[in-house]
């Protein structure tokens, strides 16, 4: 009896730490015990992933296959930005990939073409539940991102996929770091620029929500909602980020994001700091070596008072196609490249911010300059969820506005902020 006992606990304990292991690297864990295939084989899958994470997908979907080595599977992974998927999926959803990286602020437009098939949770009655999974191990604010009118579409990818200050310690030091004012001053005397996409409405929506301007998510007709804020507060933040504009015109470069890494990869450097994003962070910091300098943005002086600059937050996102041929495959595969171990393998290999809350803990994090001010500044943004397709390009003419008009007073600002609100919250 002593052995039949010794080896039903050897058994149990076997089992808990398979359970534990599968849980880790994004299997099923306690919530998802039955065929996570549901009887699927000899299965063909494409995946879409960034250039930059292509090999690294290839590799972890290799990985899936060698654990689940009793199905036939294929994997083939193709590269395709996060920020032009929905663009390509739309175009035609059955030859797009079956599984896909995106940004999440294409969420709605895959919603309304019913492309994204929703994460299997306990009410789909099919033995595993990946949504329980995923509100277990992720941030409150990566399943938001996921998450449409109370259904979770999509796994979280990263806990922040937005920008954060970037800078050659050899032109901008820590101290002239933490000031707006003392970022541009220190490029300028360097001769080399300041660069950021003012024109482009994920950045430039800075300048309105230093002021306080605030989204509040959408009306039942779909129309944009903001806080209750004060009109004059929101010129005051617009006027002190156009006069500096202004007054460093010969240094401030309005251009794309990626120009910032590039022109520090120039010889000689033509620019010493600017504004980038965590999908950028490991080609920067190859290039800047131990120059290298990332933090959270910076203050900006508004009436007399350093302000804190405050940003949007993005996050990645991982789909299932609906029309994929192979949907539970697709969903296993999805949830796997979601998990902790997936997650600190591109931590470590890109330096993007996990959600999840064991590997955002890692030193592997805790280390990276980048995904620290990344994470840093996303406590000091507003999530790019909710947002009306109205929003963005009025946002982006503002930046233009403030940074391209000569001359520019008070009175053209108020009535171009006017202009915003007003083209934002046009229905389509």
């Amino acid at each position: 009896m002593k052995r039949i006992i010794a080896v039903l606990l050897a058994v149990l304990m076997l089992a808990s730490v398979l359970v534990a292991c599968n849980k880790q690297n994004g299997g099923p864990s306690s919530g998802a015990q039955g065929d996570i295939f549901q009887g699927e084989d000899n299965v063909t899958l494409e995946v879409w992933a960034p250039e930059a994470a292509v090999q690294l997908t290839q590799s972890l979907c290799d990985d899936f296959i060698k654990e689940h080595s009793d199905k036939k599977i294929s994997i083939t992974v193709k590269p395709q930005e996060e920020g032009n998927v929905a663009a390509q999926i739309l175009n035609d959803p059955s030859v797009a990939g079956d599984v896909f990286s995106f940004v999440c602020d294409q969420m709605n437009k895959l919603d309304k073409a019913k492309v994204l098939d929703p994460v299997p949770s306990s009410k789909d009655n099919l033995g595993f539940d990946y949504e329980s999974e995923i509100k277990e191990r992720d941030s409150e604010a990566s399943i938001e991102a996921g998450t449409l009118k109370g259904e979770l579409l999509a796994y979280p990818e990263t806990g922040e996929n937005g920008y954060y200050l970037v800078y050659d310690k050899s032109v901008v030091s820590d101290e002239d770091a933490k000031t707006f004012e003392g970022v541009l001053e220190a490029c300028k005397k360097a001769g080399v620029k300041f660069n950021m996409d003012a024109g482009n409405s994920f950045y430039a929506c800075m300048f309105m929500f230093t002021g306080g301007l605030e989204l509040k998510g959408l009306n039942d007709e779909g129309v944009q909602q903001f806080n209750d804020y004060s009109e004059e507060k929101v010129i005051d933040s617009l006027e002190a980020f156009a006069n500096l504009f202004h007054k460093y015109s010969d240094t401030f470069q309005s251009d794309n994001v990626d120009k910032t890494g590039s022109g520090m990869a120039q010889n000689p450097r033509s620019v010493g700091a600017g504004i980038d994003g965590s999908w950028n962070a490991a080609t920067v910091k190859e290039k800047l070596g131990d120059n290298y300098g990332a933090a959270k943005l910076p203050t900006i002086n508004i009436k007399g008072t350093d302000t804190q600059i405050i940003s949007m937050s993005g996050y990645k996102l991982i789909g299932v196609n609906a029309q994929s041929k192979y949907r539970f495959t697709a969903h296993a595969l999805a949830n796997y490249l979601a998990g902790e171990k997936c997650q600190l393998a591109r931590a470590e290999s890109l330096s993007w911010s996990p959600s999840n809350k064991v590997a955002v803990e890692s030193d592997i994090v805790k280390n990276n300059l980048g995904s620290m001010a990344c994470l840093e500044q996303a406590k000091l943004a507003q999530p790019q969820v909710n947002i009306a397709d109205t929003f963005w390009d009025p946002v982006g003419t503002l930046g233009n506005y403030l940074v391209k008009t000569k001359d520019i007073t008070r009175d053209g600002i108020k009535t171009e902020f006017g202009k915003t609100i007003s083209n934002i919250k046009d229905e389509v």
